[in-house]
């Protein structure tokens, strides 16, 4: 008999801005990881201020308390006075006192821990770390004031006795903040950074603060690490200025293992750490306490970047990872984190990178990798029915492309990848089929598709609903026979394309709703442009089976790159060695451009680097007698 697997309930608060899309775009891959978990919607942030006068309702606590775990996407906050004018004028005027949603998640739970992990993303293993910051204590222990309270007057008046180099205002002319540390709270951040550093095999703990100007508090929580630390001798313990870490962290993040600090200089430090491992788009983080747990990524709601799909994704993976770490699943979360770092170092890149590719496209990408690195979770995606049978004119083969050969394509032109086709004496290029969305490209595995014309055009056909089984990562190669009358591609096409994390399209005739092709950026390569729909005038007739495009083959599971300059097919059984004879080109000419920039003729410097042959690599060119 099978044992019952337990399942978790998981609270998710999408917040506000971008929090709503990443959360959106990451949760599928629970699924796709076949995660027994529940999830639970509830709501927090700025709507729920601006609805209710909470930012956290009622429900909300209510639910996370029946869960395991909480998920958050991003809040948006805003000053006291915005805050007010925003609420409701029922509630106006009624003493509503706005409260950060994460402080009172962090504060009303107990959550004193804030965890965020910084990795480094290039794959090259050369810095690992994490900043561990104390959550409900320090200055941001809610102590703040916009005037001097008259508690604190007597204590003011004292220290300007004393000579303490300031000018005595009015109360109302000067603001207050005090930094609360208390026995018991740094007692436990600390416990808990020794304890973090022996469970995941760091031998440093750091302790950051400002010792040489906060005298005082700096001594009391000195005196504390020194204690806690000489329980733990397999661990190194040591005190360090804030400042000078912040310049490590930057010059040589390498020497740190755990890096513990109160709220505030937590709070900054593990931004710069965000920073240090690509941007804040990367950072996830981890809020813990006895009894309960929350994660998030690092940055904000990002208001004006909101509805816009160009969120990076990433560190709301990296969240559910850390979620799933708590959860007692290491290898779901490994997957994740493993996905991350691959996709990052393919060469393709989201808008805050300085890249091209969409929240829906980066997130299905990611999925789709975090699912692969386990063979028991492939096969049909869960709600995609099968393809009727009368159109399914051949069976899908297994893709022989690596991700390798994907990613390398990234990072190669078309014109070196027919360089390439040539030197094997294939025909890949695509005359007559161009860039419709300037600056984009695209490159995956062909999904081909086979339309014919309608006898009598009297019914839509529903010809576009093969769209569903093609998967993520993949180029769809539609053939309209070339024509120029009716359009097999429109708006809703893309939408569900970026959606579903299709990579481009390539069109045998025409689109259109281009402006709308063009706003979404979305790389779409035909013949032209036309208004005419085909939904009466073409039907699908098969998919999945070879297409012929200006005399050239394309087959299901051919490898498409397509840019500015146009679009080749590249046989799946060759894609390797194109591939390396396409890199092998582009270097023969960056070297040819760097001799003639040194003052050798163009002559010359074909001659010398065999420019006959540019798909020869240097060391083939040294085995030849030639200058590599």
């Amino acid at each position: 008999m099978t044992a019952q697997i337990s399942r978790k309930r998981i609270c998710i608060l999408p917040g506000d801005g971008i929090g709503i899309e990443v959360m959106e775009a990451a949760l599928p891959v629970i699924a796709a990881l076949h995660l027994p978990f529940d999830l639970i919607p509830a709501y927090i942030g700025w709507e729920c201020w601006k609805r209710e006068g909470e930012t956290v309702p009622a429900q909300t606590w209510e639910v996370m308390a029946s869960c395991d775990a909480t998920l958050l996407g991003a809040i948006t906050s805003k000053p006291l006075a915005e805050a007010e004018a925003e609420l409701p004028l029922a509630l106006q005027g009624r003493n509503r006192r706005y409260v950060s949603p994460v402080i009172q998640l962090r504060q009303n739970l107990d959550l004193y821990a804030n965890v965020r992990p910084v990795t480094d993303m290039t794959g090259e293993d050369r810095f690992r770390f994490v900043v561990i910051r104390e959550n409900t204590e320090g200055l941001y222990a809610g102590l703040d004031f916009g005037h001097v309270p008259d508690a604190l007057v007597p204590l003011l008046e004292e220290r300007e006795a004393l000579g303490a180099p300031w000018q005595r205002e009015g109360q109302e002319d000067a603001t207050v903040t005090l930094r609360l540390q208390t026995r018991s709270g740094l007692t436990r951040i600390f416990e808990y950074a020794f304890d973090y550093a022996r469970k995941n095999t760091f031998t440093r703990v750091t302790f950051v603060d400002k010792p040489m100007v906060l005298r005082h508090s700096s001594a009391f929580a000195r005196g504390i690490f020194e204690e806690i630390a000489q329980r733990y001798p397999d661990i190194t313990g040591v005190i360090e200025n804030v400042d000078a870490v912040a310049l490590w962290m930057v010059q040589r993040p390498e020497r740190f293992g755990v890096i513990v600090a109160e709220n505030m200089f937590g709070d900054i430090l593990s931004d710069l750490g965000a920073g240090v491992m690509g941007g804040l788009g990367f950072a996830p983080s981890g809020n813990f306490g006895n009894s309960g747990a929350y994660f998030e990524p690092v940055h904000g709601s990002a208001p004006a970047h909101a509805g816009l799909n160009k969120a990076n994704p990433s560190a709301m993976f990296m969240a559910i990872a850390l979620m799933l770490e708590h959860l007692g699943y290491p290898a779901q979360a490994a997957c994740i984190t493993h996905a991350v770092s691959l996709v990052s170092q393919s060469g393709v890149r989201s808008y805050d990178l300085g890249g091209s590719h969409t929240t829906a496209r980066w997130a299905k990408r990611l999925s789709s990798s975090a699912s692969s690195c386990r063979p028991a979770l492939s096969g049909t995606a869960p709600g995609r029915p099968p393809l009727r049978e009368d159109v399914m004119s051949a069976h899908i083969e297994p893709v022989a492309i690596t991700q390798t050969v994907l990613d390398a394509c990234e990072h190669l032109d078309t014109a070196s990848l027919s360089d390439a086709l040539d030197s094997l004496g294939i025909n890949g290029g695509l005359p007559g089929i161009v860039s419709q969305v300037p600056g984009t490209r695209c490159v995956g595995v062909a999904f081909t598709v086979q339309y014919e014309a309608v006898d009598t055009p009297t019914t839509f056909k529903g010809a576009a609903n093969y769209i569903d089984q093609v998967p993520c990562g993949a180029v769809i190669v539609s053939s309209n026979a070339g024509r120029h009358d009716c359009t097999v591609w429109g708006d809703i096409m893309t939408h569900f394309a970026l959606a579903n994390g299709i990579n481009g399209t390539v069109i045998d005739g025409v689109a259109r709703d281009i402006d709308t092709v063009i706003r979404c950026n979305y790389p779409l390569f035909s013949r032209g442009r036309f208004m005419q729909s085909a939904k009466n005038r073409a039907q699908l007739k098969a998919v999945q089976v070879p297409v012929v495009i200006d005399g050239v083959t394309v087959r299901p599971g051919d490898l498409l790159v397509c840019d500015g300059s146009g679009c080749v097919v590249i046989p799946q059984q060759l894609a390797a060695e194109v591939v390396r004879r396409a890199q092998a080109v582009e270097q023969t000419e960056r070297s040819i451009i760097e001799a003639i920039s040194t003052g050798s003729t163009l002559e010359n410097a074909r001659s010398t680097y065999r420019y006959d042959q540019p798909w020869l690599t240097d060391a083939e060119k040294v085995s030849m007698g030639e200058r590599p």
